[in-house]
C-alpha cells in the first residue's frame, strides 16, 4: 500500500484539485490533514505517471509526495541547519559582514550544488574569515539568522510522540547550539570555527563534518537508540545532505537545489517544513506549537 500526500500553503491546496488526483489515481477516500494545506489517500500501487502529475502540480505550487504506507511514521529527525532550518548559510553572512560576501556566496554555491569538493571549499571560505572578531558571530545571530518556519513544530511535535531530534550540520557549532536551543532539537553537530586573541584564525578544527559525517551521524545516533536508518526522516538541501538523505528511511530535499533534488524522491518546495509532518500522516490538529 501507498500512500499519495498532497501539500500546499495553507489555503492553496483546492478540493476540486485534490479530489481530482485522488480519482484519477483510484485512491481511497481523501483525509484532510489540514483543510487547504494537506491531504492523503492510499493507492495500492506507486502510479507509472507519478512525477508527470508531481511535473503538474509543481506547476501550480503543490507538492506531492508519493511513498510506502508502512513505516512512514519515523522515531528520529537528522536535520541539516543552514537554508534548511534557518534561512541562511551561516558563512555567507559572516563573510557579509567582513565586506567578502560575493566571493564566498559564489563557493558556497558552488558547493551545495557539489560542484566542488565541500571540504575544500569550507576550508578555502573560513580562511577569507581570518582576523574578523569574535563577537561578530553574535551581531549575525542577532540580526541576520532567521529561523524557516514549521521548524519548531516539527521538532517538538517529533518529540511530543516519541521522537529524538538530532541538527547536524556542516555550519559552525557556534550557530547550531544557538539554533538548537531555540527549536529545541536533543543534540547538535558540526564544525568548529578556531578563535585566538578574540578574532577568527581563518581555520576550521579538524576533522571537517561535511557529507562521510552525516552519513555517520545518522550510523551513530540510530545504534545509540537500539533502532536503524529506516527508522529517520532527514532534511537537507545542498549535495552534502545527500548521503544522509539516501542513507535514511525518508530522506526529504526540502526546497532544495535542483542537483540534490533529482537525487531524491520526496522533495517538498512549496510547503514549510511542517510538510515534514503531514507526509508522515499527521493532522495540524496534533502539531505542537
Amino acid at each position: 500500500m501507498f500512500t499519495a500526500t498532497m501539500i500546499a500553503k495553507p489555503g492553496m491546496l483546492e478540493p476540486v484539485l485534490a479530489n481530482s488526483v485522488q480519482s484519477a489515481w483510484g485512491g481511497s477516500e481523501l483525509r484532510w490533514l489540514s483543510a487547504g494545506e494537506a491531504a492523503e489517500f492510499d493507492i495500492p500501487a506507486m502510479p507509472d505517471n507519478r512525477w508527470d502529475v508531481w511535473q503538474d502540480l509543481q506547476n501550480i505550487a503543490v507538492d506531492l509526495v508519493v511513498q510506502a504506507t508502512e513505516g512512514r511514521k519515523k522515531v528520529v529527525l537528522v536535520a541539516d541547519m543552514d537554508s534548511t532550518m534557518i534561512a541562511q548559510e551561516c558563512i555567507d553572512e559572516l563573510a557579509a559582514e567582513a565586506g567578502i560576501g560575493d566571493q564566498v556566496v559564489e563557493i558556497t554555491a558552488r558547493a551545495m550544488n557539489g560542484e566542488i569538493d565541500f571540504e575544500d571549499a569550507l576550508q578555502e571560505r573560513v580562511a577569507l574569515l581570518k582576523g574578523l572578531k569574535s563577537t561578530v558571530i553574535d551581531t549575525v545571530l542577532a540580526s541576520r539568522i532567521t529561523l524557516v518556519p514549521g521548524g519548531r513544530a516539527l521538532v517538538q511535535t517529533m518529540k511530543a510522540n516519541g521522537g529524538y531530534a538530532a541538527l547536524v550540520s556542516g555550519g559552525f557549532t557556534d550557530f547550531t547550539a544557538a539554533v538548537s536551543d531555540k527549536l529545541g532539537f536533543d543534540e547538535n553537530r558540526a564544525n568548529t570555527l578556531l578563535h585566538t586573541g578574540g578574532a577568527l584564525t581563518g581555520q576550521v578544527g579538524m576533522p571537517i563534518l561535511g557529507r562521510e559525517a552525516k552519513i555517520t551521524a545518522v550510523n551513530e545516533i540510530t545504534t545509540r537508540l537500539g533502532l536503524t536508518p529506516q527508522d529517520v526522516i532527514a532534511v537537507g538541501d545542498g549535495a552534502n545532505d545527500l548521503g544522509m538523505l539516501h542513507l535514511a528511511g525518508t530522506g526529504v530535499a526540502a526546497h532544495a537545489k535542483p542537483s540534490v533534488q533529482a537525487e531524491c524522491d520526496v522533495r517538498i518546495n512549496h510547503g514549510d517544513l511542517t510538510a515534514l509532518l503531514y507526509i508522515q500522516g499527521y493532522q495540524k490538529s496534533e502539531f505542537v506549537k
